[in-house]
């Protein structure tokens, strides 16, 4: 290993331990802290932050990127040099009295957030909102200035290396252009369809054995992971030790146990990133589309299909019995149904993509200075209303204070998902072709052959490639959206 390379290397594991300590502290805050423990940890995390961002924008920082880049490297010590690159000038471009400030009120907001939603409290949220989107225009800004692209484009950067507002506008537009359409032949067809709701109470534990086991069946490494609750479902942690969450409510399963999936799905990317390269940048994921793809893939590809329902129904019926509407037809169904409602994360797939065009749009505009925190409901309810015809007037809990994202300046995250089931479904029908048994397999229970193929041209590779390339790679082509319209009309029409 050449010398600046070298230094390099050791800062970057260093930066990855204290990253790691950020990582739990942040899965503790949703899951186990109690609530007069808030203030402390946001200070805490705020001055770790800090101190990472001191590390990482060091002058020598700066200095052994420029020698390294001179120095013979092979193809993987090059990828990671490039992401170094990239970190240490994302880093730069921000004063450290803005990072802390950004810490602080991120925690505060979302902290806050978590009792807020819960009673409905706009007014309240929106004066911490207010303070968060002022540090992430500020942020923006200093990053629009130094790329030379727009506030918007330079946050959505971090999340999705290489993709713009331009980009998006042509794929959503596209979306847009069909999607509609199809929801709407889809809901009239369900309607002749008789589907039952399972009649509760669905005891808590029991739902959580049950995810539990299907969390089995997806491959988790429970040696390097558990489950646990939290208000807004999520995965966390690092490689090594994946925290992920859910949310039970006893009325109905079928929520935590997709919940579950998904999150499972980002478990086991993060599980199997490269074990070789780990605490260096070039063993992240590759970013959060390619991060959306995976846990798409497992809820969405993998989870709503009639195969791998089959597979599961045994271990429903084991926790729950037999009971009206759990027959395995009407399961099958459930799991199928296309029904517009104001939830993002319990949305159906073809509802799916309307609750993210709607967030870009608005958190596009809300960090181009377009509009102002205060505007937020009514441009909710008004999109709502036309994407999807629901009124959230006064509803705020389910309309635009459903989701933690913005609480800590997460703009720009919200795209990534339909980008992620996009993918998804390019990368599910790759899979199938590559392995002529899978549909077989997946009744079985057995899905070897399929976590080989994520393992071989998705998971091994952490960030060593582009997302075009990695996409490319895997599938012989970058995104082609085709697959998502053929993946849906073909599931429900």
């Amino acid at each position: 290993m050449t010398i600046a390379y070298k230094k390099l290397h050791d800062t970057f594991a260093r930066l990855s331990r204290f990253g790691h300590l950020s990582a739990i502290a942040g899965w503790d805050a949703a899951a186990m802290m109690p609530p007069e423990g808030g203030q402390a940890r946001s200070e805490a995390l705020a001055e770790l932050s800090v101190l990472t961002h001191q590390i990482l924008t060091a002058k020598q920082v700066g200095e052994w990127l420029e020698q390294a880049g001179g120095e013979q490297l092979n193809d993987v010590e090059q990828a990671n040099l490039r992401e170094m690159r990239r970190h240490y000038q994302q880093a730069a471009l921000l004063p450290e009295s803005l990072v802390q400030a950004k810490s602080l009120a991120g925690a505060r907001c979302e902290q806050a957030w978590r009792i807020q939603r819960k009673s409905n409290d706009w007014e309240g949220f929106a004066d911490n909102l207010k303070e968060v989107v002022k540090l992430s225009r500020q942020e923006a800004q200093l990053r629009s200035e130094a790329a030379g692209i727009s506030r918007y484009d330079a946050l959505l950067d971090l999340y999705e290396p290489g993709m713009t507002s331009q980009k998006l506008d042509v794929l959503f537009g596209d979306l847009k252009t069909w999607l509609p359409d199809l929801l709407q032949t889809v809901v009239e067809k369900q309607k002749s369809e008789t589907r039952i709701a399972p009649q509760g109470p669905f005891d808590i534990e029991k739902q959580r054995q049950l995810g539990l086991k299907v969390m089995e069946r997806l491959g988790f490494n429970f040696g390097a992971g558990r489950l646990d609750v939290s208000a807004h479902p999520f995965c966390g942690g690092v490689p090594q030790d994946v925290r992920i969450t859910t949310r039970y409510n006893e009325d109905e399963f079928l929520s935590a146990m997709m919940g579950v999936i998904h999150e499972t799905g980002h478990a086991r990317y993060e599980q199997n990133l490269p074990k070789e390269w780990l605490g260096q940048p070039v063993s992240n994921a590759r970013s959060m589309g390619v991060h959306e793809s995976q846990s798409l893939l497992f809820e969405m590809q993998l989870g709503c299909s009639e195969p791998f329902l089959k597979s599961v129904y045994p271990l429903v019926i084991e926790q729950f019995g037999h009971r009206k509407g759990l027959d395995e037809s009407n399961f099958m169904k459930l799991n199928q149904r296309v029904q517009p409602g104001f939830i993002r994360v319990d949305a159906d797939e073809l509802s799916y993509p309307a609750h993210v065009i709607l967030r870009y749009e608005i958190e596009k505009a809300l960090m181009e200075g377009d509009v102002e925190v205060d505007d937020i409901p009514a441009l909710w309810n008004s999109k709502m209303k036309e994407y999807l015809g629901i009124n959230t007037v006064g509803n705020y809990r389910d309309g635009c204070m459903q989701d933690i994202h913005w609480t800590d300046g997460g703009f720009g995250y919200f795209p990534t998902y339909t980008l992620g089931a996009m993918y998804a479904a390019q990368l599910f029908q790759t899979a199938n072709k590559a392995i002529p048994t899978l549909q077989d397999d997946i009744v079985r229970g057995d899905l070897t052959a399929l976590f080989q193929w994520l393992q071989q041209n998705i998971w091994q590779h952490g960030s060593r490639f582009s997302t075009d390339q990695l996409i490319k790679n895997a599938t012989g082509e970058t995104l082609n959206p085709a697959f998502f319209r053929t993946h849906l009309e073909n599931r429900y029409l």
